[in-house]
């Protein structure tokens, strides 16, 4: 599946949209697909695990209800799944590498951006990102040479076994 047919991709907010099209010197793109899917399944669980920052006032937390504000309590198992699986990549690419992945795939931030924040030296993000990218492509398992669990089939009995009936 590229990166475009995944539900809730819109390329044209993405900055990695921008960066798997732009060629490099040797005319290939410069994020390989499973760099660029692997971030937006990122982006896609930091969005379901509703993890984005808020830009207006809550309404949840009224007087009339409860007297208590709306937490992680009120999170849906799906939800709460997401978060789980942000954590598991954000683990995965390190700590070194997880703040530039976070900042350009969940919070769309520009590469120029990114550098500015950090005080890094020009084009210095394009790479950090490309190596944090390369490394959750691993942990999706969309890199086929890397030994990513997720996105493989995984059985519960031996080959060919079934299960058997109550005695």
């Amino acid at each position: 599946m590229s990166a475009a047919a995944m539900p809730g991709f819109n390329p044209a907010e993405s900055p990695l949209g921008r960066l798997a099209t732009r060629k490099g010197a040797d005319g290939a793109p410069f994020l390989a697909p499973a760099e660029a899917m692997a971030g937006e399944r990122l982006r896609l669980d930091f969005t379901r695990g509703r993890l984005e920052p808020s830009v207006t006032q809550r309404w949840e937390a009224s007087p009339r209800g409860s007297g208590g504000a709306r937490g992680a309590g009120d999170l849906s198992d799906s939800a709460i799944d997401a978060r789980k699986r942000v954590d598991a990549a954000v683990r995965a690419v390190g700590p070194e590498l997880a703040g530039v992945v976070l900042d350009v795939c969940c919070f769309l931030k520009g590469l120029e951006i990114v550098e500015r924040e950090r005080q890094w030296p020009a084009r210095s993000a394009k790479l950090l990102l490309k190596a944090g990218l390369a490394a959750l492509a691993r942990h999706y398992g969309f890199d086929q040479r890397g030994g990513g669990r997720e996105g493989h089939i995984r059985a519960w009995a031996a080959p060919n076994g079934r299960p058997k009936g109550r005695r």
